[in-house]
């Protein structure tokens, strides 16, 4: 499993963790009976302090993803989808999703550029 953060990065390291974490769960890279790498184990090779991978599992426990337990570490679930998603945090995800956009954009990158790889990634979530 090969995750990386920016430190420098406006997102805070425990969301970047749960994020690439998040992305891997739904691409099927970690299936369920995974066992993810101990806290500190990954703190470690990420360089950051074992709390802010802590807080990253428990993010990813609370959406139903992990089952957390002492001495075996984090275990992978099967996760059902949700039945409808939660309109708020919807909203939420499409504000993120322009700010990201407007980033790319800020960056120099084309708009063309940026719906093409929206495009892209939308192809390879219905794969």
């Amino acid at each position: 499993m090969l995750l990386r953060i920016q430190l420098d990065s406006h997102l805070p390291a425990y969301r970047q963790i749960a994020d690439s974490l998040r992305t891997l769960l739904v691409d099927g890279s970690l299936p369920p009976g995974s066992l993810l790498p101990p806290v500190r184990q990954l703190a470690l090779d990420l360089s950051v302090h074992f709390n802010t991978v802590a807080q990253a599992y428990r993010i990813l426990a609370e959406e139903g993803w992990l089952d957390l337990r002492r001495r075996r570490g984090a275990l992978v679930l099967k996760r059902d989808a949700p039945k409808s998603p939660d309109p708020d945090f919807t909203a939420s995800l499409r504000r993120r999703l322009r700010e990201i956009a407007w980033e790319m954009r800020a960056q120099g990158i084309s708009a063309k550029e940026i719906a093409h790889e929206l495009r892209s990634i939308v192809k390879g979530i219905e794969s």
